[in-house]
């Protein structure tokens, strides 16, 4: 039987998402575009170790996607974050905090991966602009957004493969030169001495920690995730696990085949690597992977966008008019058009690099809330019906990680996120969402 369209029976969002799509998006959102040019940064900051920063940004990524893991299993619900620290804390406040914080994470995200899109096309197809690539991107992403979520997860998945494949070549050219470099070898300019360092571990993994978020997205579609009380934590997990493999083995072939001031100056250094190791490989082919990488960037975040804000809305801490499925198509239609218009007004600002890495931080916070929702939950000894759960070691250790992180940001990112912080309060006071929204939420099934 079809969806209902009346006021006992709105449409609602419909369960398509199994275990193995799920991971794939997971691999998709964490893998994205960054990994083809942050082993060359983090090279530079780490030496040949740098694959040490990788291991300890993996466990840091853990700790809090176990947590996310016990969280969506427990709430698998639209509004993401912001679901669970409405029940926890039963504070519209702090859930609509987690809640734009984590939008503004992805619409800016959005907007970089947008005119890093354009800037290929551009040199594929000249004539179309950079301004007509962009508004075509945009476009594009929003129909298959609005289309469905069984088609936006298709679109993710191939993207995701040819993603795969362009890192899947990096090592099987260069794993033939494993074991030519010491791996402990921490040589850099900054580091001339090349003594072992765990500060500059600690330093480097802030920088590749970044390369791993995106695990977190996973919670805001698991309204549209076959049996989700299973699925959510598993496929979070997988998506963590098959990234950090992929990582580390990048990152080892990577200083294996370039020296770490080839790879540390170098634009394209993966590109390096596989014209290295492999000169005979057609390296243009990297161009149009690249194109398919910063694309499910970007149609990954549009996803959790408009799933975030349909779910504000059905907690009241956003437009009411926003809470609406489209009856045949069975996706938040009018949540999807808003981030649509939202995307091309931010594109048009000019360098949002800034506000970018600002954001990057403020997730940290988010995370922070999320491990401190499952602490203080365990700690009450809650007991919603979960499908998976862990120690309370876990969200205490990833809240200090967390912490941790957050004490290496730079003073002009915490200025711009503290900025950011205060608007979305405003804007809160401003609407000033109902209160008596708290017993409404806590009251459902």
């Amino acid at each position: 039987m079809g969806p209902m369209n009346d006021a006992q029976n709105p449409p609602v969002l419909k369960a398509h998402i199994g275990l193995m799509a799920l991971t794939l998006y997971g691999v998709g959102d964490i893998l994205g575009a960054g990994i083809y040019g942050l082993v060359g940064k983090a090279a530079g900051v780490m030496g040949s170790a740098v694959w040490m920063g990788f291991l300890v940004s993996m466990v840091a990524a853990m700790l809090t996607g176990l947590s996310y893991a016990a969280l969506g299993s427990r709430f698998p619900k639209a509004a993401g974050g912001s679901y669970v620290v409405f029940r926890v804390f039963r504070s519209p406040f702090f859930a609509y905090l987690i809640g734009l914080t984590t939008l503004a994470s992805g619409v800016t995200s959005m907007a970089t991966a947008s005119k890093a899109f354009a800037g290929y096309l551009v040199g594929l197809l000249p004539w179309l602009g950079y301004s007509g690539s962009i508004f075509l991107f945009a476009t594009v992403l929003a129909l298959i957004v609005f289309i469905g979520i069984k088609e936006s997860i298709w679109a993710n998945s191939v993207c995701t493969l040819i993603e795969l494949f362009g890192l899947l070549v990096v090592i099987g050219v260069g794993v033939s030169y494993l074991g030519t470099t010491n791996l402990m070898d921490m040589t850099t300019v900054t580091n001339p001495t090349g003594d072992f360092s765990w500060s500059l571990i600690f330093s480097g993994a802030v920088l590749t920690f970044y390369s791993f978020v995106g695990f977190e997205d996973i919670l805001n579609v698991s309204e549209e995730v076959k049996n989700p009380r299973y699925t959510v934590p598993r496929g979070l997990i997988l998506a963590v696990i098959i990234s950090s493999v992929i990582y580390m083995l990048v990152s080892l072939v990577g200083v294996s085949v370039l020296s770490v001031q080839e790879l540390a100056d170098s634009k394209e250094p993966l590109v390096e690597v596989v014209g290295r190791a492999a000169p005979w490989f057609p390296l243009k082919i990297y161009s149009v992977i690249a194109l398919f990488a910063v694309a499910n960037t970007a149609l990954l975040n549009f996803i959790m966008a408009s799933r975030l804000v349909y779910g504000l809305s059905r907690l009241k801490l956003m437009p009411k008019m926003l809470d609406h499925v489209h009856p045949k198509r069975q996706t938040p239609s009018r949540a999807v058009f808003f981030i649509y218009l939202l995307l091309l007004v931010l594109v048009c600002v000019g360098d949002i690099s800034t506000l970018a890495k600002a954001t990057s931080l403020l997730l940290l916070l988010v995370f922070c809330g999320m491990n401190l929702s499952l602490a203080w939950m365990k700690y009450q000894k809650d007991s919603t019906p979960t499908g998976f759960d862990v120690p309370m070691l876990v969200p205490v250790a990833g809240f200090i990680v967390c912490c941790v992180m957050i004490s290496f940001s730079k003073l002009s990112e915490t200025i711009i996120a503290g900025v950011i912080i205060l608007l979305i309060t405003a804007l809160y006071f401003f609407l000033r969402p109902s209160v008596e929204t708290v017993q409404e939420m806590l009251n459902e099934e």
